[in-house]
């Protein structure tokens, strides 16, 4: 592995090359987003996440990138691009090179998905990051929740460090929405839209070539459609030079799909159960918290949650606005799985002791003295916990998307195993995070940019013919605007 040397254009080619584009993810994959904007002296990257599409291809159990490489099967495997002053220094000299200073001025986080935000990981500790207050919270919650791990955000521990050593704090810079902030010579504009997790955004970025707009993910079929359509509105307005735009439903023509509908397909089939309810979906998808949540009060159920959850409703109940229960809500129990000692022993939940003895906390065993009297959404991970509950029984609502991968259909046959295994009856409810093809297809209309760059997809090529001027990003391919 050998990092490139990001060499400075030269003067005259400056005069003729203002600004550009270069896609080192989302290119012919959902997610992975990481796109390098460059306008004269300053860059700023969209986005740097982790990129499912290129892990697949490679990773699987215990086939990962190996630690005592740092960046370089990273790098190898174009999971990471090579440019120089970008990573950290730690992982720089990790790999034989000198330390570089940081040669770029902030990362831009639309928000706090894996797939958008996972590899900041490994940016210099130099590099502002921008993101706004909800997904820093979530973020927040997220090492509570999980620790340090791969996962260091916020902040990160240098490799080597003495035991005990205090982490490097990053840059991190709010925005909200609505409000301009400065760049350099950017001018950026964050709106929030609407998606399956809280705190997303789109940017309009205002270059010394025009404005250039990025849609990070966004749905017209949520719980705040209306924030969405700002976002457009606003777009349109600019007259943008570019829109890089997401297309992760491109290929689905829209379905009858509201969170609203899942409240009411959910309610009419909990009302009927008169045995166990296990609701499975992403924990970080606040509207089906408070979609889960309502209706288990609407049936005289108790929503149970894994205890290692809590950090998230503690987070998330800061902002009145997500209308989410705190941990202490008497409507919620605080599910207290089995680990370690095999006890429930107070040390079994160290990082959790402020959970542990809440009057509304039970084990798998208390909650299995009468499983009826509750939804529980501690998600797929957690069947084994089922076994302590003596589940006979009930029904299992997936309310997450389908499997649209070979790995995905693998878990499929496994989750039908337990699901037979404990007798539970299956029940597909869902709601997507994501546009379908016809709103895509209007969004895209109605932005009317000079040029379209479709990413986060698969099928990049459905847009044919929707607009009139369509780049297809090839990766690490510099596109000059």
């Amino acid at each position: 592995m050998q990092i490139i040397i990001y060499e400075k254009i030269q003067s005259q080619e400056r005069e003729f090359q203002m600004t550009s584009l270069t896609f080192y993810g989302g290119v012919n994959e959902v997610g992975g987003n990481k796109i390098l904007l460059q306008d004269k002296d300053t860059k700023i990257f969209l986005d740097f996440g982790k990129s499912y599409g290129q892990e697949g291809k490679y990773l699987e159990g215990f086939v990962q990138p190996r630690k005592s490489n740092g960046l370089g099967d990273y790098i190898d495997l174009k999971m990471l691009p090579d440019i120089n002053g970008l990573y950290r220094n730690d992982m720089v000299v990790q790999q034989g090179f000198t330390e570089k200073e940081a040669d770029f001025q902030g990362v831009l986080i639309s928000h706090a998905h894996s797939d958008h935000v996972d590899y900041a990981t490994f940016l210099h500790k130099d590099i502002p990051l921008y993101m706004g207050a909800t997904t820093k919270g979530i973020l927040q919650a997220l090492f509570e929740i999980q620790g340090r791990r791969d996962r260091e955000i916020l902040d990160f521990k240098e490799l080597g460090a003495a035991r005990g050593a205090a982490p490097i704090e990053r840059d991190i810079r709010e925005f909200s929405s609505g409000k301009k902030f400065k760049i350099d010579s950017l001018e950026i504009l964050p709106i929030h839209v609407d998606h399956s997790i809280p705190g997303a955004y789109g940017f309009i970025i205002y270059t010394s070539s025009g404005p250039v707009v990025y849609t990070g993910d966004l749905r017209l079929h949520g719980t705040k459609p209306q924030m969405t359509r700002e976002f457009v509105d606003i777009a349109k307005k600019e007259k943008p030079i570019a829109l890089i735009a997401e297309g992760t439903h491109i290929t689905d023509a829209g379905k009858d799909e509201s969170e609203s509908k899942v409240f009411e397909d959910g309610l009419e089939k909990v009302s009927r159960e008169k045995e166990f309810v296990f609701a499975d979906f992403n924990f970080r998808d606040v509207d089906r918290v408070r979609t889960f949540y309502e209706i288990a009060k609407r049936t005289n159920r108790k929503f149970v949650i894994n205890i290692k959850n809590a950090p998230f409703l503690k987070y998330f109940h800061q902002f009145p606005s997500l209308q989410i229960p705190n941990y202490d809500d008497p409507d919620v129990i605080l599910c207290k799985i089995r680990l370690y000692s095999g006890t429930f022993q107070d040390s079994d939940y160290r990082g959790f002791t402020d959970y542990v003895h809440l009057p509304n906390t039970k084990t798998t065993k208390q909650i299995g003295e009468n499983p009826e009297k509750y939804l529980c959404a501690m998600g797929f991970y957690n069947f084994p916990q089922f076994i302590d509950m003596k589940i006979k029984g009930g029904t299992y609502i997936h309310s997450a998307s389908e499997p649209w991968s070979e790995e995905q259909l693998f878990s499929v046959e496994r989750r039908n195993s337990w699901l037979e295994h404990f007798g539970l009856k299956s029940e597909q409810i869902h709601c997507s995070g994501h546009a379908s093809r016809t709103d895509l297809f209007h969004i895209v209309k109605e932005i009317n940019a000079d040029v379209l760059y479709p990413i986060h997809s698969g099928s990049p090529k459905e847009y044919d013919g929707v607009v009139d001027n369509i780049v297809y990003p090839e990766y690490a391919k510099r596109y000059e605007l």
